[in-house]
């Protein structure tokens, strides 16, 4: 793989980093990656070529290339942590990811930024990162470095990450406005991103399980004169951790001399999350879960995820109160109806069987034992 022509594009009030991506093994066409974000932050924007390589491994790996020459001088320290990132590669997935070679065009040295720097976060609007930033601004006073001060949002994941759903920029703009409530409430900046890099290697097993937590910190490195640490929300607790695209092990090898990356939380539960937002109200009644991106929702109310956390805050005691669903109840035909859909989510369903039946939902308690009986509830 070969990754040039590295340049920055400014137009209608929007400032865009590019590459263009050339593949050398596998024939896959060629692909011009892009980050991009809106005034007033495009001028925080850095052509890093270190986003673009972290940005490119796991699709060269995943389509096994020899090589990545990138025009471009490296982080020494990333080009370091790169090769422990494909070496851990190689212990969980085995001669199906081997490692490649870097080339880079030299190694540079760090940044040196206008102004302090400071701590941002990636907020999704999920249970995940809405109690990384709670618990975040419960533990840092306002003038500590690692207080955050800055959200990121980005368009190319959960929404427009998946070519053949379209881009669903209305989606993105209810979102944006959500977070937006939460981010004024909180004393942020919330910074609208917009990548194609998921687009590189479109393949949802590779997104999910290897793939999302590199291109995370691929937009943090786009801000790295702006930022110099970022949390990344856990999605599973220690009990529940295996091989997965972001975790304690990895992000933090995707940093660099100018960016720190933070996997935090690990140490919580998806319940102990929820009793958090449940605390807090703007996070509360803007809790965005949902993955389907309907037109006149901000969550569905019925896919696996939505209910999953509608359960959830079933079991704390806040379903009724929170206007992020329509729904203020799940019904056991509702759960039945997800539960044949679940896999490795199964621990996040376990652990709510108590906290029902304190809520006196037995009916809901009953459907999760009786499902964890059953092949595929528990991976």
């Amino acid at each position: 793989m070969i990754i040039s022509d590295l340049h920055r594009e400014e137009s209608d009030g929007r400032t865009r980093i590019l590459a263009h991506v050339e593949w050398e093994a596998c024939g896959e066409p060629e692909r011009d990656l892009f980050i991009e974000t809106t005034d007033p932050f495009g001028a925080s924007l850095e052509l890093n070529p270190d986003l673009f390589l972290i940005g490119c491994l796991h699709p060269a790996m995943h389509r096994r290339e020899r090589r990545i020459r990138i025009e471009g001088r490296v982080c020494p320290q990333l080009l370091e942590t790169l090769e422990s990132v494909m070496a851990l590669f190689q212990a969980w997935y085995g001669e199906d990811y081997r490692p490649l070679s870097i080339e880079a065009a030299g190694v540079r040295q760090p940044i040196v930024r206008n102004g302090r720097a400071h701590t941002a976060v990636f907020l999704s609007g999920g249970v995940d990162s809405l109690t990384a930033l709670r618990r975040n601004h419960l533990r840092y006073p306002h003038d500590h470095p690692n207080r955050i001060r800055d959200a990121f949002l980005v368009h190319g994941f959960d929404i427009g990450g998946v070519m053949e759903r379209g881009l669903k920029y209305p989606v993105f703009d209810r979102a944006v406005d959500a977070m937006s409530a939460v981010a004024t409430a909180a004393g942020l900046e919330l910074i609208p991103v917009y990548t194609n890099i998921r687009h590189l290697c479109d393949e949802k097993a590779l997104w999910l399980d290897k793939f999302h937590g590199a291109v995370l910190a691929a937009v943090a490195h786009a801000f790295s004169t702006r930022i110099d640490r970022v949390e990344i929300a856990s999605t599973f607790d220690f009990l529940g951790l295996g091989p997965w695209a972001s975790h304690p092990m990895l992000d933090q090898w995707y940093g660099s001399c100018d960016l720190q990356i933070h996997h935090r939380d690990v140490e919580l539960t998806r319940l102990e999350k929820i009793g958090i937002i449940a605390e807090w109200e703007v996070a509360l009644q803007n809790l965005r879960v949902c993955l389907q991106n309907v037109p006149d929702r901000l969550n569905c109310g019925w896919c696996e995820k939505c209910v999953r956390t509608m359960t959830g805050l079933v079991a704390a005691g806040a379903l009724a109160s929170c206007t992020a669903f329509q729904e203020d109840d799940v019904t056991p035909e509702l759960l039945i109806g997800t539960m044949p859909k679940i896999g490795h989510q199964g621990p996040f369903y376990l652990e709510l069987v108590e906290p029902l039946r304190r809520q006196g939902r037995d009916d809901l308690a009953r459907i999760i034992e009786q499902s964890a009986q059953a092949p595929g509830l528990v991976s």
